[in-house]
């Protein structure tokens, strides 16, 4: 049989010592409690100076414990306390402890003797062993065991069983009612999880639906513009409005679509950075070191694009100087890690804390975006995955936001 838990487990074990040893001096028997395997797990209580001298040999106390352990064994089995005699001739009784099924161990009172008539036909648990009457100071001992009526030896059996089954039936309902709980707050969390994200990416959607009124006239003024614009030769304009024509095109073409690639993600950066680059011009400088290999890895849509929208929002616009932005990915053999990274001064960890938790404060825009990523990750690929970020918090030393995706992932 295997066990799924332990004694100790249902119930503690300064309750069981306190109960074993009121129990002990109520009835004047020696008492201890058992495991599984016939292995004491309390301290001995109101134990003979027979025992006490003869479990000082490792030989005696092993047999000793073979002998609790073949009583509670008989008892298991017999499922009811069972009394017998120990290898030196003490009377004893086992008294199991089970539960739902499960053999947890036992409890051994005795080490007295009872009237020679009844003594006489309670049988050995083990073969008797005659080594201790080699052993004067043992012989004397012996003889100075406690002597209890059979009658009042075994109802003293019958009430440790109804006090333990009560004990352990009652511990075992409020572990598992315990366990229940957990579950039900484990999944009441899911749930809350799960609706916050669903109302994130209605929310989303409805944000680029505000703009979905009519996209194709949309992109005719602005394929208009670009010729306008060609026609006056103005270069930049020309290529800001394709730009953000390819822009605008990518978010509205996929938001109906959950997952895409980075890929997809990337060029989408791109057109983004390029309009940036033509707005700003000399402001920022930017890497983008992204091998061909992690290009069709799976991303949930949009999930980049906004934190390096950050980048320009805290970094690069509020900055004097020149600033950076890197873009690169690299993997650990089971995943992707994508980062965005600047060279700001970066943030504070209780900013980070505030920004990655559930209770945003401060920027709520900003919280709310980097935290509708993170959901999303976790709600399509799992708790491991999803959004940190790492900071010095000194001048210059900037920011990195990392995101983690599964390698193998593949796309519809």
């Amino acid at each position: 049989m295997s066990y799924t838990f332990r004694l100790t487990e249902l119930i503690e074990l300064k309750q069981l010592q306190t109960l074993q040893e009121n129990f002990s001096k109520s009835i004047g028997v020696a008492i201890v409690i058992v495991d599984e395997k016939g292995v004491p797990i309390t301290k001995p209580s109101g134990f003979s100076k027979f025992c006490k001298l003869s479990r000082a040999s490792v030989l005696q106390q092993y047999r000793c414990f073979q002998c609790d352990n073949a009583g509670g064994r008989a008892a298991m089995s017999a499922n009811k306390p069972v009394v017998y005699r120990c290898c030196c001739d003490f009377v004893e009784f086992a008294v199991p402890i089970i539960v739902n099924e499960q053999y947890l161990g036992a409890f051994i009172s005795g080490q007295v003797r009872v009237e020679p008539e009844k003594e006489q036909k309670i049988p050995y648990i083990l073969d008797r062993s005659l080594e201790w009457k080699k052993n004067k100071q043992l012989i004397k001992a012996h003889q100075q065991a406690n002597y209890i009526p059979y009658d009042k030896f075994e109802a003293a059996a019958y009430t440790v069983l109804d006090i333990t089954l009560f004990l352990a039936e009652q511990a075992y309902a409020n572990k598992i009612q315990k366990e229940l709980n957990a579950k039900s707050i484990k999944l009441a969390e899911e749930q809350r999880n799960r609706a916050d994200l669903e109302r994130a990416l209605c929310d989303a959607e409805y944000k680029v639906l505000s703009y979905q009124f009519n996209p194709h006239f949309l992109f005719n003024v602005l394929n208009t513009i670009g010729r306008l614009a060609l026609l006056e030769n103005a270069q930049q304009t020309e290529n800001m409005v394709y730009y953000f024509s390819d822009m605008m095109r990518y978010i509205l073409k996929k938001t109906d679509h959950k997952l895409i690639t980075i890929g997809s993600e990337v060029n989408a950066v791109k057109s983004y950075l390029a309009i940036q680059q033509i707005r700003l011009k000399d402001r920022f400088s930017y890497q983008i070191d992204i091998p061909n290999k992690y290009l069709s890895v799976t991303s949930p849509f949009l999930v980049l694009q906004p934190l390096v929208e950050n980048c320009f929002k805290y970094v690069i616009e509020p900055k004097e100087e020149k600033t950076h932005i890197t873009l690169k990915a690299y993997d650990d053999g089971e995943d992707v890690l994508l980062e965005v990274i600047d060279n700001g001064d970066g943030i504070a960890a209780e900013q980070i804390n505030e920004i990655l938790s559930d209770d945003t404060k401060g920027d709520k825009q900003n919280s709310i975006g980097i935290k509708n990523i993170q959901n999303r990750l976790r709600h399509l690929f799992g708790q491991r995955y999803g959004l940190e970020i790492k900071s010095p918090f000194k001048p210059n030393m900037g920011t990195t936001v990392r995101l983690r995706f599964p390698i193998n992932k593949k796309t519809a």
